[in-house]
Formats: structure tokens, sequence, C-alpha cells
């Protein structure tokens, strides 16, 4: 898979694996919703997660995306990433407004959600996810001439 290629599927994912690292070094991947802007990736997380506070103490990650369900169909890109805080307002709003408008039909009520988990989504932060190497990335459809 070319490096475009790459990109374009990490664009058209319907959501990624960010992998950020304990102060032991232990990894912890987590499901996130993203979207992409001139080969960086933007993902949301409440201010107050965990997440953040492992992003401040060491910015190294990756980011996968993968899809397919059989052997034939799979593929996949891992992304090796800086993450850092965007702290720029306007930026921040721009994406998230960009990730509520791709997740628009994915997403659930604030009123259905229990007023402390409301309370804990209610104040977002946007991380930004630079890519730090290059991807790696495989498709086994490829290894078969399709």
């Amino acid at each position: 898979m070319t490096d475009n290629e790459a990109w374009d599927m990490i664009a058209a994912a319907r959501s990624g694996v960010l992998t950020t690292l304990r102060r032991d070094g232990r990894p912890v991947p987590l499901p996130v919703w993203h979207v992409t802007d001139h080969e960086a990736i933007y993902v949301q997380t409440p201010s107050r997660s965990k997440k953040l506070r492992r992003i401040a103490h060491d910015p190294r990650g990756s980011f996968l995306v993968e899809e397919g369900a059989a052997w034939a169909e799979l593929r996949a890109v891992v992304l090796p990433v800086q993450c850092r805080t965007l702290t720029d307002v306007a930026q921040s709003a721009e994406r998230l407004a960009a990730i509520a408008e791709k997740y628009a039909d994915h997403t659930i009520s604030a009123e259905l959600l229990p007023p402390p988990v409301a309370a804990n989504y209610a104040d977002m932060v946007v991380v930004e996810l630079v890519p730090d190497g290059p991807p790696l990335s495989w498709n086994n459809a490829a290894l078969l001439g399709k």
C-alpha cells in the first residue's frame, strides 16, 4: 500500500485505535473517532480523561485502522504518532465540528445519558496526532493479486 493509499484508508475508516503509554511503558489501546487533515489525525476526548494525562507524560503513541473479516480481505495501517493537545480555540472548534459531522449518524443525544456521563462528555478536548515515522501497512488482497 502506498503512503497515499494508507492516508486514504485512515481518512475513510469508521474508527481507529489510539495507543498511548502508561508511566511504566505499558500500552493502552482505545477505540476513537477521528478525522484527518493534511496528514494529521484529530481525535476528541473528555478534558478529564486519563488519556490526556498519559499524553502529557509521554506524547508517543500509535494509531491503527483495520478492516476485513476473511483473511483475503484483511488490510490495516499502523502509524507511529506524537500526540499533542490543541490549545487554539478556533482550531479545536473546527476539528470538533468535523468530528461531529463525520459521526452525526452514530452519536447519542446527551439527554439520553446519565447526568454524570453527560457531564464528562460536555467538555471535550482535541488531540492532534502527528506522524512520527512512515506508516506500516498491509493488504492481504494485494498478496493475492487483487
